[in-house]
């Protein structure tokens, strides 16, 4: 059998797990034994077949990788916090005085038991804060500056 098609057989194998698991990788061997199928059908002796298989392999992992990585990232969704954890960093108004052990703010509509993430703290009612976490049903909450 002629290297050719040895190095053309790598390259659809290759090919064929890249599909399977979308990594980049295999698809970067496959294109290299591709290139390299054509250099050894021009009769590159199999040390060239060689140099030209990593030459094209360095080539896809600098130029290629780089798009292809660029262009997965573009098309994935952001990650969304929900339920709970998607009220940390919100803005509150303290509706009863808020100390390190009890008070009321409200949180985008709803009433809410809350605490001074800062337990020396007193935050009056009628002030503005922020959800620096949730901790049960209570949100501990710091003043805005």
């Amino acid at each position: 059998m002629e290297y050719w098609v040895i190095w053309l057989i790598l390259a659809v194998a290759l090919g064929v797990a890249e599909i399977f698991t979308l990594t980049t990788a295999l698809g970067l061997l496959g294109g290299a034994a591709l290139i390299t199928s054509v250099a050894a059908g021009l009769g590159l002796p199999v040390p060239l077949q060689l140099v030209v298989f990593i030459a094209s392999l360095a080539a896809g992992v600098v130029v290629v990788r780089p798009i292809a990585k660029r262009q997965l990232t573009m098309r994935q969704p952001r990650s969304q916090r929900f339920g709970i954890q998607a009220l940390v960093g919100k803005p509150a108004y303290v509706l009863r005085e808020v100390t390190g052990m009890d008070g009321r703010v409200r949180i985008g509509g709803e009433e809410w038991s809350a605490r001074a993430y800062d337990e020396t703290l007193v935050i009056p009612a009628g002030a503005t804060v922020d959800v620096i976490e949730i901790e049960g049903a209570t949100a501990l909450v710091y003043p805005r500056e």
